[in-house]
């Protein structure tokens, strides 16, 4: 199961969907897209203070004070994940 706590200056995703085998799991991938992107736009788009870790099965973005860009980053980021969600309760969760 994925896994997404949010709060107001940190993002974590952790664990595998185990929706298919690995390479094949739409799930895991669609997640680790959306992760992928928001730390890039982050990056590349805001002048926010960022700290990414990203490693198999974990991913955690740090931030603070986040820009009203990088806000809209972060909560276009959660509707993607929620949407997900919504579509796979078995293999994704929020807490």
């Amino acid at each position: 199961m994925i896994t997404i706590s949010i709060t107001l200056d940190r993002l974590t995703v952790t664990g595998h969907a185990r929706a298919a085998p690995p390479g094949q799991d739409i799930v895991c991938s669609a997640v680790s897209t959306l992760v992928q992107t928001l730390a890039n736009a982050l990056e590349s788009f805001t002048d926010d203070v960022i700290k990414i870790d990203m490693q198999p099965g974990r991913a955690v973005v740090e931030y603070k004070d986040l820009s009203d860009a990088g806000r809209l980053l972060v909560d276009s980021f959660f509707l993607g994940f929620c949407d997900i969600a919504a579509e796979y309760p078995e293999y994704v969760t929020i807490v």
